[in-house]
Parts: C-alpha cells; structure tokens; sequence
C-alpha cells in the first residue's frame, strides 16, 4: 500500500447494482484496481435478485461498503452511496460498466490544476458483443449542456457540489437523470472537462437504460425544460438556433433516404399492394 495515500485526497467509488450479476464483478474489480491509492469502494444493491445477491456477497470482503436497500431505482441509489461515503470526490460508476485503471488518477490531477472544473469526463468506448465505437463527450459550461449532455453518467466530481445541488433527482427514474443532475452542478458557474483517452468502458446492452429512456425521450426533456425554464430563458437565442439546426439536419437526411434510389424502388414496388390496401379498407366501409 501506497504510504503517503494517507496524505492524499479520498476518492469514494459508488456502484449501484440491479440484478447485474453477470457484469457486476468486473465493475467492482475495476474499482479496486484504479492505480490511484486513497480510495473507498461502496456498492449499493438496488433491491436486486437472489442470482445478484449472492454475487455482491461473495465481494462484500473486498469493498468499504455494501449497502442494501429495496428497488427505489438509480438515482436514489446513488445518493444513499454518495451520502454513506467519506471521501472528498465521487466517482460514480453503473454496475454493467467499467474503467480503466488510470481513470482517478488522471481525473484528479485535472481537479487539482484547475478549480473551475466541476465534472471529469473522458473518451469511452461503446461495445456489445457484435461491435465498439468510440463515444467522444464535448465537455462544456452550462450553455454545452443545455443543448445535450456534456459527460459520461459515470464521470468524477466533489461530494460537496454534490451537496450543493442536493443530489440527483429521485424522480427521474426513466433515465437522463445525469445530464440534468450536471445541469444543476454548471448553473452556478463551472465546467466538465474530457480526458481525451478512452479511460471508460459503456456496455451497450439491448435493454440498456439508455435505450429504454429514449422511449420515453419527449417526456423526459419536458420535464427537464420545465425544471430548468429560467435557465433555458436565459439562453433562449442559443437554445432555438441549435433546436432549428436539429429539426433542418432531420429533414435533410429524411429528404436524403427518400431521394436514394432504394427508396424509390422499395416505394415503386409497394404501390400495388397500397393501392390493394386502401381498395379493402374502402370495401369494408360499405
């Protein structure tokens, strides 16, 4: 053990857990092997079942804390582990995800240089069984991030901005419950700042919350611009202009399919069976 970890500041990992017993070990295992020293490993069991609970008791020995509540879903998770820990950052991290050693250390040498920062973020790679991409936030102020979201859900930050802000909100439970808990940390001034390295690993799972809180997509950002409308008020000029930019982009690549050649011939070949269609709808009506 590193013997001036002591002297250097805590950094408390948070992983809630629900029903992932197949991932969670290698999340927890990339927590424990961060090559920053002074560190604090808290899993939250969100409610989950027999299969996952007998996973996190076996790893119980190797974390600070495991803390076990009923399901009351990510975001209460997060600040039950947040408000148990002790250390002076946060790192948050999902259950099915994981990070590469380096990740804290990095982090906290930008914390350290630059006292504007308020979240560290960084290059991540998107992966599932088939595929990866490479998924590069922009980092940003609070005019960034209104328009979308300027880090990773598992990035670093201060408990006391934390505290500042009082957590995540409970009442998002059907997703984007990050993007508008670092929208609350930028409105006093601040920034999220990127390290331009693929330090984080996003599993993309088909029943992935992300996925499932884009069916929800319209709801969600109602809720968000209601909460926020001062804020949105007061860039109002740049909020319209990037939402314009949105909605031309969307029909230009709508135009873009209709014009392809496949289109026009799917579209040639399905005329008859239309014109069939509309005839029997026509028929039944008599």
């Amino acid at each position: 053990m590193d013997i001036f970890a002591k002297n250097k500041p805590l950094i408390s990992i948070i992983i809630p857990c629900y029903n992932d017993a197949k991932y969670i070990e290698e999340s927890v295992q990339s927590a424990l092997n961060q090559t920053y020293s002074n560190k604090e490993v808290i899993v939250v069991d969100d409610g989950s079942n027999l299969k996952t609970k007998k996973v996190l008791d076996n790893l119980e020995n190797k974390v600070q804390k495991l803390i076990t509540q009923k399901n009351k879903g990510v975001s209460v998770a997060r600040n039950v582990g947040i408000e148990a820990c002790s250390g002076e950052y946060v790192l948050v991290l999902d259950s099915d995800d994981y990070f590469e050693p380096s990740f804290c250390e990095k982090a906290l040498q930008i914390f350290e240089k630059e006292s504007d920062v308020k979240i560290v973020t960084c290059y991540s790679k998107w992966f599932n069984a088939r595929t990866h991409i490479t998924y590069k936030p922009k980092g940003g102020n609070i005019k960034d991030i209104l328009i979308s979201n300027v880090a990773m859900g598992s990035s670093m930050l201060r408990k006391q901005d934390w505290q500042i802000v009082e957590g995540y909100d409970e009442k998002m439970t059907r997703g984007y419950e990050d993007w508008e808990f670092y929208m609350r940390l930028l409105k006093s001034g601040g920034k999220a700042e990127v390290i331009p390295e693929i330090l984080f690993n996003y599993r993309n799972k088909e029943n992935s919350r992300n996925k499932k809180a884009n069916l929800a997509k319209y709801d969600i950002l109602g809720y968000i611009y209601k909460k926020h409308a001062v804020v949105f008020k007061d860039h109002f000029d740049l909020f319209i202009s990037e939402w314009l930019e949105s909605i031309r982009k969307s029909e230009a690549f709508k135009q873009q399919v209709m014009d392809s050649l496949d289109y026009k011939l799917g579209n040639k070949l399905l005329k008859p069976f239309r014109f069939f269609g509309l005839l029997k709808k026509a028929n039944s009506k008599k």
